[in-house]
């Protein structure tokens, strides 16, 4: 009976690693497509280096619907990509009757320039090293006089939202340019920490929306599937069989997978049956026969009657809440219950 309730578990927790994957991948997708960090960082950079649109405010979001409807599709606050190397002389700071809403974005992506690629005509940077903006600043300060005291003038005159942070730095630093740096660097080497909570803030809500999607797409009744585990014994010796290896399945597999990562292999030798449970209450559902071609089946009646049966409800709720921690939270469960050994 023991071992019954551990195949039970086992089925359940590689069917909610299966779909955390691929809510993880939808996501990752999704962030790839609008260029989500990238213009995350840009957007900070715009607000600390030239501040607040006059007309829209801020341009870092500051609602999670902000992050869904104007960052990805109505303002994107990055630079247009130059293909030429970054000019050997830095540009001059502009006068204040002069500036425009992107002069220090201009003077900072010239300094940065040669490590872009294009994406959409637009930059593609959606990390900038601590130590590479340092250099890019002190670099900036270099234009002109070469004076930092007349670079934070300029900062002061055109009301740059980085004259207060660099002021403070300079004076801590005792107006020595290498702490300056220094002082520099470990300032926005916060200020990037800090910009990277509040965008795993932001895509909680994105996976949480995922997480919905997915579960309704695939109907995916939690307490079903576990009668279903319960019932056939085939079924859940099949998905359990890794189980009875013990800590030699970790070598086993990874012979199989030619020595590489046992993550994907894992997945793949566990996920073909657990996948034709869950496909098959599925929208669209594929088949795929021992001979033959495979075969793509609309399920739209039945989805919407498992969809609209209240029965099913608590069911989906358990998988969405499931899905909710997270595939690494899964994949761990799943290496203790089989006790395949973490990589070091």
């Amino acid at each position: 009976m023991l071992s019954v309730y551990v195949d039970l578990a086992l089925g359940l927790v590689v069917s909610f690693l299966l779909l955390s994957l691929l809510v993880s991948g939808l996501n990752e997708a999704f962030v790839r497509l609008l260029s989500i960090r990238s213009k995350f960082l840009w957007a900070y950079l715009r607000d600390t280096l030239d501040g607040a649109d006059a007309k829209t405010g801020s341009w870092l979001p500051a609602k999670v619907t902000d992050v869904f409807r104007v960052l990805p599709f109505l303002r994107d606050p990055r630079p247009r990509h130059s293909d030429r190397p970054a000019p050997s002389e830095p540009g001059k700071m502009p006068e204040p009757e002069a500036k425009a809403s992107d002069s220090m974005i201009k003077l900072l992506y010239e300094r940065i320039q040669e490590i872009d690629h294009a994406k959409r005509g637009r930059t593609s940077i959606a990390n900038l090293p601590p130590g590479r903006f340092a250099v890019a600043v002190m670099e900036m300060a270099s234009a002109g006089n070469g004076d930092v005291e007349h670079f934070l003038g300029k900062l002061q005159q055109i009301d740059s939202p980085l004259y207060g942070p660099l002021k403070g730095i300079w004076e801590t630093s005792q107006r020595d340019l290498e702490r300056f740096r220094q002082g520099v660097e470990s300032w926005f080497d916060g200020e990037m920490q800090r910009l990277s909570m509040l965008y795993k803030r932001y895509v909680k809500w994105v996976l949480a929306v995922l997480g919905v999607v997915v579960t309704l797409l695939f109907s995916m009744d939690g307490l079903e599937y576990a009668k279903t585990l319960l019932r056939d014994n085939a079924f859940r010796a099949s998905v359990a069989a890794v189980a009875e290896a013990g800590p030699d399945a970790y070598d086993e597999l990874k012979a199989r997978c030619t020595g590489g990562d046992p993550v994907p292999c894992v997945t793949e030798t566990l996920s073909q049956p657990a996948l034709v449970k869950m496909m098959g209450q599925a929208m669209v559902s594929v088949s795929i026969p021992a001979e033959g071609d495979p075969s793509v089946l609309w399920n739209g009646g039945m989805w919407w009657d498992r969809v609209s049966t209240p029965s099913h409800w608590p069911g989906f709720l358990l998988t969405y809440v499931a899905l909710l921690f997270g595939a690494p939270f899964w994949w761990d469960v799943f290496r203790r219950i089989t006790g395949i050994k973490s990589r070091r």
